[in-house]
């Protein structure tokens, strides 16, 4: 096999498989350990892979309710805003976007109690001038990545 396009072949078998060896990798790929191990270190290195983590159904682990938030926030409050959400441990998606407003963040709760009262705890900050708080009723698709294009 060349090495063109090793990386995303080796990206596009890691999402299939982010426990396989080096030597399945390897044998797939066609080529040696050595490569897949010296491209793999360059794609974590690079911040392209970062890390191996389970998909977790949050449902079967009982946090039932999925909400998607839209916060509205003083300009210059956005970074602190941000790093506070992402600090929050059932916020699972935080961003800066454009449009009517600053933050969308998706939060996993237990029940509609335990949403409610994050909420109202968030909203207490003053930087805070709008929200919009929607719950997802079905998630058609969740935690999806995609394959790279190779050829």
């Amino acid at each position: 096999m060349t090495y063109e396009n090793l990386d995303a072949k080796l990206v596009n078998e890691l999402l299939g498989d982010g426990r396989a060896s080096l030597r399945s990798l390897a044998e797939e790929l066609d080529v040696s350990v050595t490569t897949v191990s010296n491209h793999l270190g360059d794609l974590e290195d690079g911040g392209v892979v970062r890390g191996y983590t389970p998909i977790v159904d949050y449902s079967k682990m009982g946090f039932d309710v999925t909400a998607i938030l839209q916060l509205k926030v003083e300009g210059d409050a956005l970074p602190e805003i941000t790093d506070r959400l992402d600090g929050e441990k059932q916020m699972v998606s935080v961003y800066e976007v454009t449009g009517n407003y600053d933050i969308i963040a998706v939060g996993k709760f237990n029940d509609t109690d335990d949403m409610n009262a994050q909420i109202k705890k968030l909203l207490t900050d003053p930087d805070i001038k709008e929200s919009n708080t929607s719950v997802v009723l079905n998630a058609a698709s969740e935690n999806e990545q995609f394959t790279l294009e190779t050829e």
